[in-house]
């Protein structure tokens, strides 16, 4: 597998791996209104923002686009894998890549982290440091870590 810079080509495949994932995933942790929010926030028009920074990356196997990872600055903005490819250490390698890049410029990296997530990144060595609350429709709340990370990279 191979982790590449993403382009404006690869937004349809990119969205696709974010809707699968969070319409199979997530509804096992939270709520139909939150996994509609995750759904209705990563728009084609956000994934294009993100590879347009230069900072959005995919995981390829093949011809298949099997994970992606975006940052900005120092915050790991997310990290998705089709489900198929789930448990594979897929997530761990779009993780070296995104945390090699941001060791270039910061200390530590830093992310809000969905429950899915939570136990990957406590065992790349992740912290909570506090958490966050998102108040969404019919009074459903969405509450996610917020972890951070030492990088020795810097």
């Amino acid at each position: 597998m191979e982790y590449i810079t993403a382009v404006s080509g690869m937004a349809d495949a990119i969205y696709n791996i974010l809707h699968t994932t969070i319409r199979t995933v997530y509804p096992e942790y939270y709520p139909k209104e939150v996994v509609d929010f995750f759904c209705h926030h990563h728009s084609k028009e956000h994934i294009l923002d993100g590879i347009a920074t230069g900072n959005m990356g995919v995981l390829s196997d093949g011809d298949v686009i099997a994970g992606t990872g975006c940052f900005f600055d120092n915050h790991i903005t997310g990290v998705y894998v089709l489900p198929c490819y789930q448990g594979q250490g897929c997530g761990s390698q779009i993780m070296d890549c995104l945390e090699a890049e941001i060791s270039k410029k910061y200390d530590k990296a830093i992310l809000d982290a969905s429950l899915p997530g939570v136990c990957l990144y406590e065992h790349r060595g992740y912290k909570t440091v506090g958490h966050g609350l998102y108040e969404l429709e019919n009074n459903v709340k969405l509450v996610y870590e917020i972890m951070e990370k030492a990088l020795n990279g810097n």
